[in-house]
């Protein structure tokens, strides 16, 4: 049976943000958020969730400037995919992230959370934002629907 699960990622230097998916629902939901530590520990938090996931894609945010235009983060959140991709064997995309952070800090502000709960929410819920946005550019069993080569 083929797994029809992705993942989304706010990529983060300190703290990534992830989303799951499945493409026959069309919905997504926040996962969790993960705490960099060495690029060992991550590597196995990473290993481990390809291999109890078992997703189709994972969908990495592009950071990107209002021009469109990419951006410094743009190239770390690649490089990231690339090692990912690699790590896992599992293929990665990527996808305009533009305003997921801001939308997602509007949203956990109406929500009157301490700012303690906000801060713990506000990258898996970035990430979810992006998923969605990505679901609804038509990713449903496509390759790159919307998404930024």
């Amino acid at each position: 049976m083929s797994s029809t699960r992705i993942i989304g990622i706010d990529y983060g230097t300190v703290r990534i943000g992830l989303a799951t998916a499945d493409l026959e629902l069309g919905i997504a939901g926040p996962y969790e958020n993960y705490n960099r530590r060495s690029e060992r520990l991550d590597a196995e938090y990473f290993a481990r969730l390809a291999k109890e996931e078992r997703p189709l894609r994972f969908v990495v945010g592009l950071p990107v400037h209002l021009s469109g235009e990419e951006s410094q983060k743009s190239q770390e959140a690649r490089a990231f995919g690339a090692w990912l991709e690699k790590l896992t064997s599992v293929p990665v995309e990527y996808f305009d992230e533009r305003f997921t952070s801001s939308e997602a800090e509007r949203i956990l502000g109406e929500a009157n959370l301490t700012k303690k709960k906000r801060k713990a929410r506000l990258d898996q819920l970035a990430a979810q934002i992006m998923l969605t946005a990505y679901l609804e550019a038509g990713a449903k069993g496509q390759n790159n629907p919307g998404g930024i080569e």
